[in-house]
């Protein structure tokens, strides 16, 4: 329930910022008429990632045995993939996103109507689209319980709230730190996302090798305790990996943490800080 919660709200909140950018530019610049437009763009972009959603279950539940485990272990690597270059591409774009938005939409506005729909539904889209993958994987390796669900519902209404809260300007956060914990977070789940890719290729029998239990924690942690249930939950941990599982776990864990960790100046394609440019009204 908590990673869901998770990926609900830093999509969602992630989402919502790109909203309240949008609106709070059209208010200010006394154009509310075109309100109505973005609106209509963020109610298209979530019936596609809810459809999109729904046709990643209706896929599943139509294949037989190995055809679903291979169909989650595509999914599951690909979620992985998604949310890696999200959490970076995020945590490098958070500065300048709201003016590159603002530049967009002024672009849109003067192209017609149209454009704006498409322009508000394509930044809400990318972050719905991600959710539904991402969440469609998490759950793959969770109970049959409506934990999952209620926990990125849970996490999607947090984001809204705290949207909400930002745009009035009734609370202050540093979405700065937000990104970076929420990021250190979602790579462990991303790490447990790709272990279960993992383990969905050896169930489908593509994978062959270093199928032999790495170590046994069962004594540690019983399988039915709730605090194994919790590191399952959040990080698709199991008391009994195989080696192969912790090669790829390691594999993805300790190099996307490290560039992560590294000071924006010595991560690979940084740029040099520029100095400030003066403040205008």
């Amino acid at each position: 329930m908590f990673a869901s919660y998770l990926i609900g709200l830093r999509e969602g909140l992630e989402a919502t910022l790109v909203v309240s950018i949008l609106i709070a530019f059209l208010v200010k610049s006394d154009r509310r008429d075109r309100l109505p437009l973005v609106w209509a763009g963020v109610a298209a972009a979530v019936a596609l990632s809810v459809g999109f959603g729904a046709l990643l279950t209706f896929t599943a539940a139509q294949l037989d045995y190995r055809q679903q485990e291979l169909f989650d272990a595509v999914a599951s690597i690909a979620a992985t993939v998604f949310v890696t270059f999200m959490i970076f591409w995020m945590r490098s774009a958070a500065r300048r996103l709201s003016g590159e938005l603002k530049a967009k939409l002024s672009d849109a506005i003067k192209l017609g109507s149209t454009a704006v729909v498409v322009m508000a539904f394509l930044a809400v889209a990318r972050e719905g689209l991600e959710t539904a993958l991402l969440f469609f994987a998490a759950a793959q390796g969770a109970t049959t319980s409506a934990a999952p669900l209620t926990g990125i519902l849970l996490g999607l209404a947090t984001s809204v709230v705290l949207g909400w809260a930002l745009y009035a300007s009734a609370v202050r956060i540093d979405l700065a730190k937000f990104f970076t914990w929420t990021g250190l977070l979602l790579i462990l789940v991303a790490a447990g996302i790709f272990k279960y890719g993992v383990h969905d290729l050896f169930e489908a029998g593509v994978i062959t090798v270093f199928t032999s239990p790495a170590f046994d924690l069962s004594g540690v942690l019983p399988p039915d305790a709730w605090y194994t249930t919790l590191l399952s939950g959040m990080f698709n941990f199991t008391p009994q990996p195989t080696i192969l599982e912790m090669i790829a776990w390691v594999a993805y864990l300790v190099p996307v943490l490290t560039l992560f960790l590294l000071p924006a100046r010595n991560r690979p394609g940084a740029t040099p800080a520029k100095a400030p440019a003066a403040a205008s009204s």
